[in-house]
């Protein structure tokens, strides 16, 4: 099936487009300030929450009153037999965004959509595919997480786009960053043309000029164009290190916790081709089950404080201190990601997807599920003059490893029950666990393992912009840490701690394929790889293939 075209990057003529297809840069899109500006379709389309027979279809159309937008789906690109229609309303109570189901679709095909405004102007032409039913031999997966625009372009997106052998796009969360220009990044960090919003998005209209920016990106709004894309927030969506009842980054003068969340999903919400369901399920044909998993907003606790624990220990009480973390608060059974609901909700799907003899039981999810414990080798050559907050939390985090407590207490490794309780549930449905995890902007893969019993296997993907340890452990090499990574966690199987990209997976009967693709650069816009990792777990196995 034949791609729709990008939108026009310059005055349309016949010489500009040939020169930017030559150079894979026919998506360029104008300025936000232009596009912020502009009336009428803005920011491109977009499809999400893929079935059997229904998408959710989206698009943007800027007026002053609401509008009624007309939408079409077919199977040809000319739309000479509209297979699906209807009427959709953009208004500005929803930032002028609108949202349409398209229903009564065939399993397992190729579609083009597109919005048509009162005036006759259309849309960019979309192309979707609905989920497939009975058997499927084969699936791919292009998986992306933390895309901080200020850092770099989004090469990633971009990339995937090109390579045209998706049939599902995942983001697992920090589509955007929250911070103040300057902030993260900072000004000598920032990347020239990638100007971010002056303020913190805090507020409704906030939160808004955040999707808007990001939403101006050719490449974000290309991938969003040419897949459906399933998608999930993390914390910087909200604010960093949310949790329920509060966020590391959210001060008492930036007003109530309650409003500020609800607004970050109400904007989520409108922006997004998403629904309203925290959680769900996808399945794919006889070949997999995708479970979407919510881990910041509804039920997660407090991430417990590592440093103060070490900190505030008495002097030649350290390791006493820790123990005593590590056996109370650490591993209290009490302490959750997913609230007793939702683990419910899994454990009966891992059961229901076996029972359909499905291979793959996959958990889209947004952090890291694998434990780390910190390598004494990352002290070694630490700088004098490294920041006190550095030093503080490398020196707390070496301690905690001695103890066998992991670095993280934001990720799963902070929740140690709650992530058995997955591992139990796992193991009583006999399921073949996938997890994906985001979030770190690391790429890492890890063998699970339960009280002796193989659980699953893990692909946890690098970022598309955000800086990895190469930015923080700058005096370490790479390599070096990799290697003390892995030597220092046996469920940890190989890790690449410096590099930008995404992940590629395809599903089989017999095998998944997991491919970190690692960009050249984000400082240009460029659509280059510079090197892959490519892993396998055979059906079955619940293990990396070693090799």
């Amino acid at each position: 099936m034949s791609l729709p075209p990008p939108a026009p990057a310059v005055p349309t003529t016949r010489r500009n487009l040939l020169k930017l297809g030559a150079l894979g840069l026919a998506g360029l899109s104008a300025p936000v300030a232009a596009a912020a500006s502009a009336g009428g379709f803005t920011h491109g389309v977009a499809s999400g929450e893929p079935g059997p027979t229904q998408v959710l279809l989206w698009t943007r159309y800027v007026a002053s009153a609401d509008t009624k937008l007309a939408w079409e789906v077919s199977e040809t690109s000319d739309f000479a037999k509209v297979a699906a229609s209807g009427d959709c309303l953009a208004s500005p109570a929803t930032d002028c965004c609108a949202k349409a189901w398209a229903r009564g679709l065939s399993p397992g095909k190729w579609y083009y959509y597109r919005f048509v405004a009162p005036s006759g102007e259309m849309s960019l032409t979309g192309r979707t595919r609905t989920l497939p039913v009975g058997k499927v031999s084969r699936f791919r997966l292009a998986v992306f997480s933390c895309s901080n625009f200020g850092f770099g372009w989004f090469n990633a997106y971009a990339h995937a786009a090109e390579s045209g052998d998706f049939d599902l796009a995942l983001h697992l969360g920090d589509y955007f960053y929250e911070y103040a220009r300057g902030t993260y990044p900072t000004a000598k960090q920032a990347v020239a043309g990638r100007t971010l919003p002056l303020d913190e998005a805090v507020t409704l209209a906030g939160y808004r000029e955040r999707f808007a920016t990001y939403r101006s990106d050719p490449d974000l709004q290309r991938i969003h164009q040419i897949l459906p894309m399933v998608v999930m927030w993390d914390d910087h969506e909200t604010a960093n290190d949310t949790w329920k009842d509060g966020a590391e980054n959210h001060q008492p003068n930036e007003g109530d916790w309650a409003v500020r969340k609800a607004a970050a999903e109400r904007v989520y919400r409108e922006w997004m081709p998403v629904s309203d369901d925290y959680w769900t399920a996808y399945e794919i044909g006889n070949l997999a089950t995708i479970f979407k998993l919510e881990t910041r907003h509804v039920a997660r606790l407090q991430a417990l404080d590592l440093q103060e624990a070490f900190r505030s220990a008495a002097p030649g009480r350290i390791d006493a201190a820790l123990t005593a973390f590590r056996d109370g608060a650490w591993r209290d059974p009490a302490r959750t990601l997913l609230g007793t609901e939702q683990e419910n909700w899994l454990a009966r799907g891992l059961k229901a997807s076996t029972r359909a003899n499905k291979p793959w039981q996959v958990l889209a999810q947004q952090v890291v599920m694998g434990s780390l414990v910190m390598t004494e080798g990352v002290l070694e050559g630490l700088p004098a003059a490294a920041p006190d907050w550095l030093k503080l939390r490398l020196q707390s985090s070496v301690a905690a490893g001695r103890h066998g407590i992991p670095w993280s207490m934001d990720m799963w490794s902070g929740y140690p029950a709650a992530r058995e309780r997955v591992y139990q549930s796992a193991l009583a449905a006999d399921a073949n666990l996938l997890v994906l995890a985001g979030d770190s902007h690391n790429a890492w893969a890890f063998d699970h393992q339960h009280q002796g019993a193989r659980v699953g296997v893990e692909m946890a993907g690098h970022s598309v912009t955000s800086p990895g340890a190469e930015g923080t452990l700058g005096w370490i090499r790479p390599d070096d840490l990799a290697r003390q990574s892995v030597a220092a966690n046996p469920a940890l199987q190989w890790c690449d701690t410096a590099r930008r990209g995404y992940l590629a997976v395809e599903l089989m009967p017999t095998a998944a394929h997991g491919e970190w693709r690692f960009v050249q650069t984000v400082r240009q816009r460029d659509l280059a790889l510079g090197g892959a990792k490519r892993m396998t777990v055979l059906a079955g196995q619940r293990k990396f293939e070693s090799g």
